[in-house]
């Protein structure tokens, strides 16, 4: 039964984002006026799945991926109901059902139920996608810590991992395999891997940087099936190389959003949950969906954590300086008074280990003697690894790849994402990588991102410093900058070195 003058609210998925939303309404907990529920199927706290190879290889230990201190959100009156299932919601009753406990009434709902790993079609596999695939022993996704020990216990075995996709995660775990002397083999479709964003000739240079860090890879394949035996998995099929033989097979092949229990509840659902520009899934503003599930305002899941992360903190301010809709109220009437949340992500793609680096951002398509208006620029040094593609329309620029080019890249990056003009003679830009140059032609500004995860900005990060922050983790804990990744640190820890103006 809900409490009286007590607003009871519910959160399914445990996931980073939704840590967020409960930071967010811990106040409210901590003075008694909400009442505070978080169920999720999975028996641990919210972690960090960005740093799930680094765990596989042994990089880092599972308590460093926590994202939330139990004892603090017990004791300020969070109810966690961890490993539990959700059977169904129940609008007409305000309630969701477990599997294995009482239903939980609700005043407001919120469906952080996350993404799931897409299984591809192949023999052998449960790829249904409206469920939680069994996947035979020797099989991942490389999503859950569970997944991280099982992969951990392959590779201490020294047996051969195969990486199934040739997306960012895909490559990031076959080279944090590599970095821990493991032999890793990145399968995947296309000429190359990332091949939405790389050109053929970056491509090439790619697979080259690839295998001399160590990572065997496979172009053009065209898996089929997995072979297995009574211990489980024992080699890919493909039509186009045989039988790839491997003691594990990690899925890297994209993920898609659990709207199945919003579905069943009569909720929209397309991409994700479907939302209005305010995170609302219904017309009385009382069930809200947040993260990797939701397609707010049309705009399909982007699956990296700044976006969902600036979600729980608009809903976190919505849920306390808004009541949830009464008994008697059909739908909500008064109109927000809060702008809705930035719906602006950066498509900005970085890449970093074992020597590799590659960013790039914006659509590079065009050729050097298109008739399209557009200026086309190339370097190429392949043996020194290092590559650069621009595009730019009037100065301004709309499309870059660089590799091996790191102050290059950072300036290219802040150009980008500020509109700003290109110089006239673009070669300049490829000096900042010249040794002899200690800074980048264009500091950044307060107001650019710092932390690609969290969205946390330079200013951001300043002003923790200037607050007595002294280590990276203080500062995460400040404005989130570093808990993501990992990749900002070194710019956080020269910023922590920096003396503070008196």
């Amino acid at each position: 039964m809900i409490l009286q003058n007590k607003e009871r609210i519910v959160i399914i998925g445990f996931g980073p984002v939704a840590a967020s939303l409960v930071e967010g309404l811990l106040p409210a907990v901590t003075a008694g006026t909400i009442e505070l529920i978080v169920v999720s199927s999975e028996k641990h706290l919210a972690y960090n799945r960005v740093l799930l190879a680094e765990l596989a290889v042994g990089a880092t230990r599972a308590e460093h991926l926590g994202m939330v201190d139990e004892t603090r959100l017990r004791n300020a009156g969070v109810v966690l109901q961890l490993g539990r299932t959700v059977k169904r919601v129940d609008r007409s009753r305000r309630q969701v059902l477990l599997e294995d406990a009482d239903p939980l009434s609700y005043d407001r709902l919120v469906f952080a139920t996350g993404a799931r790993p897409t299984i591809p079609a192949l023999n052998g596999l449960n790829f249904d996608p409206h469920s939680e695939a069994q996947l035979p022993h020797g099989v991942l996704a490389l999503r859950t810590l569970e997944d991280a020990m099982n992969l951990n216990k392959v590779l201490q075995g020294n047996g051969r991992v195969l990486v199934l996709g040739g997306g960012v995660l895909g490559i990031e775990a076959a080279l944090a395999m590599a970095e821990a002397g493991h032999r890793p083999v990145l399968i995947h479709h296309g000429p190359a891997p990332l091949g939405r964003v790389v050109d053929a000739d970056g491509g090439t240079l790619l697979i080259r940087s690839l295998r001399a860090a160590g990572v065997e890879v496979i172009s053009e394949a065209r898996a089929t099936g997995i072979q297995k035996d009574e211990t489980g998995f024992t080699g890919l099929v493909t039509q186009t190389h045989g039988i790839i033989e491997g003691a594990a097979l990690v899925l890297s092949t994209g993920v898609r959003a659990r709207t199945e229990l919003a579905s069943s509840c009569g909720l929209a659902v397309n991409r994700g949950i479907k939302t209005n520009e305010y995170l609302a899934a219904d017309i009385e503003h009382r069930i809200f969906a947040i993260g990797d599930c939701a397609e707010v305002a049309g705009q399909a899941p982007v699956g990296l954590l700044a976006p969902g992360w600036a979600q729980a903190g608009w809903l976190a301010q919505y849920m306390l300086s808004t009541p949830a809709p009464g008994p008697a109220d059909p739908s909500l009437h008064d109109p927000i008074s809060l702008a809705p949340p930035s719906l602006e992500s950066s498509d900005v793609l970085m890449l970093k280990g074992q020597g590799l680096e590659l960013t790039a951002g914006g659509d590079i398509a065009a050729g050097l003697w298109d008739e399209s208006g557009s200026q086309v620029t190339v370097f190429a040094d392949p043996a020194e690894g290092k590559y650069l593609k621009m595009v730019s329309q009037a100065g301004v620029l709309t499309g870059f790849l660089a590799m091996g080019l790191p102050r290059t890249s950072a300036e290219l990056v802040l150009s980008y994402e500020r509109g700003s003009m290109l110089p006239a003679d673009r070669s300049t830009l490829l000096r900042l990588d010249d040794p002899g140059i200690l800074e980048p032609a264009g500091a950044p500004g307060p107001d650019d991102q710092l932390c690609r995860c969290s969205g946390a900005t330079h200013g951001q990060v300043a002003h923790a410093v200037e607050a007595g922050c002294t280590t990276v983790a203080e500062v995460g804990e400040s404005c989130r900058a570093g808990t993501g990744c990992g990749g900002c640190r070194a710019v956080i820890e020269a910023m922590l070195k920096t003396p503070v103006p008196a």
